[in-house]
């Protein structure tokens, strides 16, 4: 167990390692409980580094032997791994260590799921594997030798030869010791091909367990996809004759994107129209995309330190935001994207666990894989992108690849290839990745004979660590709408670089409207003055498709908070505004339905402690619960005809079809609180596919209906594990609150329940989490019975622990007894013996708020 007070890393002190490695040969014996691992390390002393200590990370590690040029030598143990006396020129290390691969429940390093060896290395896993110095700035070829009886045996790079009982690859390209994967088991491949737009011939497979071919298809498609667009929009090209995706059912993350042998969650990869709703379908093909892309973005150029994270993150996030807006819907895509952002990173930075882009320290690297380094460090490429153009950004990047191929670099390195191609000064957009928290932004109008003029204030809040903030560069995307609903001003972009900033806009004939932050230019919070008329007008007029969306959503959360305020009646003009959207035929079925969808219990949680009250879960939950009714009233005479519209007959899991399917589950969700669940029971019962399958599910879940079907759903597909995990998520996400945590509670005791499983886990207690009124229930039983499992959890797997300790991190927000509870729970999981290092951390920030 690693230590519970350990040493905290700081940027500052970075220094670069004291040897290079010239290549590495590594042999795997692989066995359940006794592994041996060979390496064989070709060092050189490295002239830039000042530090010439030979260190070797190590965990879990027995070492066997150890050579240096072939002579036995005998290391000495340090904290974290081990030291050796080395020559002052080039040398050969060898070492054999035995590792446990069956007992490696944290699944780091190299371990078994259900009898198929994987390996998950990112961060600092690959030191579970043998002595390295395990850090991203350390890049060496590898050749891999694995010996054993499993039928597939992979690792990275190309395969070089095979025989009776054994393999070798051969990776071509230097990477760090994060990247490596190998994966060994009774495995069948879906095959295909691509060939890029040099020519050459790549083969393509999605290994999975013998069952699973018939789900392949489509993440298949979505790679040649991704591979195609990544050639044309970046002009990067793949660079192996074959890449591997391998399906992995005990996995911590969503996918991994080791140098041409992605290792997948297999929730993440395997999908068929049965078993997978519109959101995987949708989740699988952005998912695939942001590990191929890696390929270029964090692979062939990756972090100098893990403090660079976001580098490779945040830009690959963006990249694969952008292919999917390509694939599916951009207005689509962006209303969700800020959807996550302000439900994640929103939350984060407002919290005990606000931290810059690029942290200035950690104690546990992996507590860092967060919202803000991967959502927000996206939404920085973005704002980057609209400041210097499409044009200046594109080849900004190209010569980011040009510099740097090959390398481990910083955000110093991205930012200076974009700088040197426009002669732009980016010092002040740096402090995006150096400055924590959500910009506010106050803005007010003046109109003065035919000249609006908008006012902007910027400030950001303090958060732990940065008392004092300083303007940040901010690019406001403003449109001018006049009084008969035409755009008299498109889209400009206002850069705002000041605490206080005025723009003015002159030679207007009548006063126009002011459309501001459109497409969500910039992730801050706008507040401005406007009534529901103004909002109503923007809902119905406006020409950019964020801020359609986003009058609808503040007319709704303004209707929602006045409710839970003043028990005041739901606003007929905002509920006759979303009936004109939900019935303009011209708009995108998924646009409408995200206009149709109200602001969740936790958003308006946030929404009235910013005000500076304090939320009351019980009541949130009875307005948002009283709206919905009502809306269902209000729009019950258009369910008949626009369902009708809406029949999809074939499946197919594209935009059409899924935009769809998701706004006639969405008047489904409605119309069940009207009919009893009849039209809900009759789609259960015809539905050939998981969406509307599992749409009508929890529309009669929701209507606290649907025993009979939930049972009838577990009989159905209690052979699935990917489905079952659906079936566990669903009935504790739909619990009425007073049952939440009794409900959690008796499926942690079904049989098919296993906390080693982070999915498992997940779906029973991220979905408790997610229940925002059951898991705040004034009794603190989910406080309780959430802390108790994290504590069983952290034993066997400290990652998910960690992240999972996150549901407490808004307590804060709520009344003195509630407080209290939770105060009780986490002083209850720090109190643990021998409690994580990840955990600690995360628990002793969340208690530092």
């Amino acid at each position: 167990m690693k230590d519970a007070a350990p040493e905290t890393i700081y940027l500052k002190d970075y220094t670069p390692f004291g040897y290079k490695i010239e290549s590495v040969h590594l042999t795997f014996r692989l066995h359940p409980t006794a592994t041996r691992v060979i390496s064989k390390i070709a060092f050189a002393p490295n002239p830039e580094a000042t530090d010439k200590r030979f260190f070797l990370h190590g965990e879990e590690l027995s070492l066997i032997s150890a050579r240096i040029n072939g002579e036995t030598i005998t290391p000495r143990p340090v904290e974290g791994g081990l030291e050796a006396d080395v020559p002052e020129v080039p040398f050969v290390w060898e070492a054999e260590v035995e590792i446990s691969p069956e007992t490696n429940t944290a699944l780091e390093g190299l371990y078994m799921s259900s009898g198929m060896y994987c390996t998950q290395c990112e961060a600092e896993g690959f030191r579970k594997i043998t002595y390295y110095p395990d850090r991203p700035d350390v890049m060496a070829t590898f050749t891999v030798r694995i010996e054993g009886d499993q039928p597939v045996m992979l690792s990275n790079g190309n395969p070089l030869t095979a025989g009776e009982g054994f393999v070798e690859w051969h990776d071509p390209w230097p990477k760090p010791s994060y990247l490596f994967a190998l994966v060994a088991g009774n495995l069948v491949n879906h095959p295909d091909r691509f060939t890029t737009q040099s020519g050459r011939d790549v083969e393509l497979n999605i290994w999975v367990r013998p069952g699973d071919e018939g789900k392949c298809a489509f993440g298949m498609q979505a790679l040649k996809d991704a591979m195609a667009w990544d050639e044309k929009t970046y002009g990067r090209e793949y660079d192996l004759d074959i890449f591997n995706i391998v399906a992995v059912d005990d996995f911590n993350m969503g996918a991994m994107e080791n140098k041409g042998l992605n290792v997948f969650n297999s929730s993440c990869v395997l999908a068929s129209k049965e078993t997978s709703t519109d959101a995987n379908f949708e989740r699988i093909e952005g998912i695939i995309a942001h590990e191929y892309f890696h390929n270029w973005t964090g692979n062939r150029i990756t972090c100098r330190d893990w403090f660079q994270l976001c580098l490779k993150e945040g830009l690959t996030v963006y990249r694969d935001q952008m292919f999917s807006g390509d694939m599916r819907s951009h207005a689509v895509k962006r209303i969700e994207e800020v959807l996550q952002l302000r439900a994640r990173q929103f939350r984060e930075d407002n919290g005990p666990l606000a931290h810059p882009v690029r942290p200035e320290s950690f104690v546990e690297i992996n507590n860092f894989y967060t919202a803000t380094v991967y959502e927000k460090g996206a939404e920085i490429i973005g704002m980057l992108r609209r400041l210097v153009g499409d044009e200046a950004y594109r080849k900004g990047c190209d010569l980011y690849f040009e510099r740097h191929d090959g390398q481990a670099v910083t955000i110093e390195d991205w930012l200076k290839a974009f700088e040197d191609v426009t002669g732009r000064d980016l010092a002040q957009f740096k402090q995006w990745y150096s400055q924590a928290g959500t910009p506010r932004l106050k803005m007010s109008e003046e109109w003065n004979d035919g000249t609006l003029t908008l006012t902007f204030a910027q400030s950001t809040p303090p958060t732990p660590g940065q008392s004092e903030k300083k303007p940040q560069v901010i690019p406001i995307a403003v449109g001018l709408i006049g009084p008969n609903g035409d755009e008299v001003v498109p889209t400009t972009v206002l850069e705002m670089t000041e605490a206080e900033q005025s723009f003015t806009f002159d030679g207007l004939g009548a006063r126009p409207v002011a459309s501001v932050l459109r497409d969500f230019s910039a992730p801050v919070i706008l507040d401005r003055a406007m009534d529901d008329d103004t909002r109503a007008f923007l809902l119905a007029h406006d020409t950019d498709p964020f801020q359609k969306w986003e009058m609808g959503r503040m007319l709704t959360k303004d209707m929602l908070v006045a409710m839970i305020a003043d028990d005041a009646a739901p606003a007929e003009t905002a509920l006759d505004a979303i009936k004109t959207v939900l019935t303009d035929e011209n708009l995108d079925p998924a646009f409408r339905a995200l206009v149709l969808g109200l602001p969740s219990e936790d958003d308006l949680a946030q929404t009235i402690f910013d005000a500076g009250q304090t939320p009351d879960p019980a009541k949130i939950h009875a307005a948002r619960k009283s709206l919905r009714h009502t809306l269902a009233i209000h729009l019950s005479d258009v369910f008949p005809t626009l369902g009708r519209q809406l029949e999809t007959p074939v499946f197919v899991p594209d935009a059409d079809g899924s935009g769809k399917r998701a706004l006639r589950h969405a008047l489904l969700a409605l119309e069940t609180l009207l009919d009893g669940g009849k039209a809900a029971r009759a789609l259960f019962a015809r539905a050939d596919n998981m969406s509307d399958q599992g749409a009508s599910l929890q529309a009669l879940l929701a209507a606290g209906l649907g025993q009979d079907e939930i049972k009838a759903f577990e009989k159905q597909w209690e052979n699935d594990r990917l489905v079952m995990d659906k079936w566990f998520m669903m009935q504790v996400s739909f619990a009425a609150p007073d049952k939440a945590a009794s409900t959690a509670l008796a499926l942690t005791q079904h049989p098919d329940f296993t906390i080693k499983n982070p999915n498992r886990f997940r779906a029973v207690f991220g979905a408790l989490a997610g229940n925002h009124a059951g898991f705040h229930a004034a009794d603190g039983k989910a406080y309780q019975l959430l802390a108790t499992h994290l504590i069983q959890l952290d034993k066997i797997n400290p990652q998910t622990t960690a992240r999972m300790s996150g549901a407490f991190e808004t307590w804060k927000r709520y009344d003195a007894d509630r407080q209290g509870m939770i105060r009780t729970e986490l002083e209850r999981i720090l109190a643990t013996p021998d409690l994580s290092r990840d955990t600690t951390e995360m628990v002793t920030r969340i208690l530092s708020a």
